[in-house]
């Protein structure tokens, strides 16, 4: 039999189901959350795998790895300059709200991520891991230096230099081919991890898609909150998948959880 089976599926507005898992969050001994791209789809930042996304448009091969940036840094802030214009002005959720109350009332220890456009933050949330690092911060791969993102840098025909030693600065952001960032500190805290809130991802990027499946082989539960279930090979009894719209289902969870 599927372990979906074993799952408790929500798909609309039932009760006991939010009271059930709003009882595991708050009683949790360390609760995270895993977010993707799904949980800033409501802010106005499309998924870049979807249909008219920036994968579509710049081809991460030929735009998008730390090769390309060093051969040909002109080149690669093409694409830096179309993601810039894409997260400028964008406003964090209520469902980026949500986690950041959750972690105010101490029922979330931190938030893992994979997006860099550092709504998480924006919302109230402290303790984030920015996996895939961010797109607030320049890096200059050759001396250090780290420099904050400004507008004026997307205007600009050439790519931006270091002040310091004059190469090209790079968005603080992680390339094909490069380390993703704080992941010995995301084992640490893993490791005493009971209940993992997987949120808007399709889990198949890798090293965050093996997150949930060290979390269950040590005993912990998962909640997950997508459109389409991608988590079936993990899921069993106890575990819940909120099927829908994060800007529904997290704020109803919150609601749940302080409901007296």
């Amino acid at each position: 039999m599927p372990t979906s089976a074993l799952q408790t599926i929500v798909t609309g507005t039932d009760g006991a189901s939010y009271r059930q898992a709003a009882h595991l969050l708050k009683t949790a001994n360390q609760a995270l959350a895993l977010t993707g791209a799904g949980i800033s789809v409501g802010s106005g930042i499309p998924d870049f795998r979807s249909p008219g996304g920036l994968w579509s448009i710049f081809s991460p091969e030929e735009y998008a790895t730390i090769e390309v940036f060093r051969r040909h840094p002109a080149k690669a802030w093409e694409l830096f300059r179309a993601l810039g214009k894409v997260l400028v002005g964008k406003r964090a959720n209520i469902a980026h709200q949500a986690l950041a109350e959750l972690e105010r009332r101490n029922w979330l220890q931190g938030v893992i991520t994979q997006n860099i456009d550092n709504l998480h933050q924006q919302a109230g949330s402290c303790r984030v891991f920015e996996i895939h690092g961010d797109h607030q911060h320049l890096h200059c791969l050759q001396c250090g230096q780290m420099v904050k993102f400004a507008p004026e840098h997307l205007l600009a025909a050439d790519p931006p230099r270091c002040a310091t030693c004059g190469f090209p600065l790079k968005p603080n952001v992680v390339l094909f081919g490069e380390a993703v960032r704080g992941l010995d500190a995301i084992h640490a805290c893993l490791a005493g991890c009971d209940l993992l809130l997987v949120i808007g991802t399709s889990a198949q990027v890798y090293p965050a898609a093996a997150l949930p499946a060290l979390v269950k082989q040590q005993g912990g539960r998962i909640m997950e909150f997508n459109q389409e279930p991608a988590l079936q090979d993990l899921v069993g009894r106890g575990d819940f998948l909120f099927q829908g719209d994060v800007l529904r289902t997290l704020p109803a969870l919150v609601a749940a959880c302080t409901q007296r």
